[in-house]
């Protein structure tokens, strides 16, 4: 079997067990009781049963063994540390990776596998785009911070009040990864619906209000965010061309 073909099956069995067949009572008695719930076993034959059944490769019983015992692992290791998004997400990862690594070592060699990843790690387009979005991120946010810091003084004692904490700088990475993500696909009339869809929501109450300061400042960011990411997004395809 193909190895993308392998991936996608695995993958989908984790996508079925993770979420779709697992009951909410089984979450809460793993998270309390780790290896003494019951239910930490159960999950991992279902995932295990899933992938056996998906892959259908009836002669084949180490995928699904190799799957029992991953997740089965993986979700002790979670048990013992607080829900929150970075657990859930290094949690997913690790069940991924390990997913990936099963289906390479059914489908093709190691020693081919790290090779051709050699030469995609070689390649200069890869790590010209990789820095663009790393630059756009926080490096950008802390020269629009600085440009800014003079309107944000001077409109408001407290500009971070009645809003939510960071979400004005998560709000500008969204914003300039998707901008660069858009200009690199080279869908540049998207870049038009993602400002007016930020000016709608960013905006709108402002434009009835009197702090015509605030509605500035607010626009020289927004306006600042875009730009750079536009201005670096065209400088990475004349590169690349």
């Amino acid at each position: 079997m193909p190895y993308a073909l392998l991936l996608i099956r695995l993958l989908t069995a984790h996508i079925l067990g993770d979420f779709f067949l697992q009951p909410t009572k089984w979450v809460e008695s793993k998270k309390t009781k780790s290896f003494r719930s019951p239910y930490q076993y159960i999950h991992a034959l279902v995932h295990a049963v899933l992938a056996y059944l998906l892959v259908a490769q009836w002669d084949n019983a180490w995928i699904p063994f190799w799957i029992f015992i991953s997740h089965l692992t993986i979700d002790l290791i979670k048990s013992r540390f607080s829900n929150n998004l970075w657990s859930f997400v290094l949690d997913q990862a690790a069940h991924v990776s390990v997913i990936g690594i099963i289906a390479l070592s059914n489908t093709q060699s190691f020693h081919s596998f790290y090779a051709q990843l050699w030469v995609f790690f070689q390649n200069e387009n890869l790590w010209l785009v990789l820095s663009g979005y790393l630059i756009i991120t926080k490096p950008v946010g802390l020269i629009i911070q600085f440009f800014t810091q003079k309107w944000q003084d001077e409109w408001s004692e407290k500009p971070n009040e009645g809003s939510l904490k960071n979400a004005g700088k998560w709000i500008g990475y969204l914003e300039r990864i998707l901008t660069l993500t858009f200009i690199l696909v080279g869908q540049f009339s998207a870049i038009g619906f993602l400002i007016a869809a930020k000016s709608i929501f960013r905006f709108g109450d402002l434009t009835n209000a009197k702090e015509r300061k605030m509605t500035e400042y607010i626009l020289i960011g927004t306006l600042l965010s875009f730009s750079t990411a536009i201005l670096l997004g065209v400088l990475i395809l004349k590169w690349i061309e």
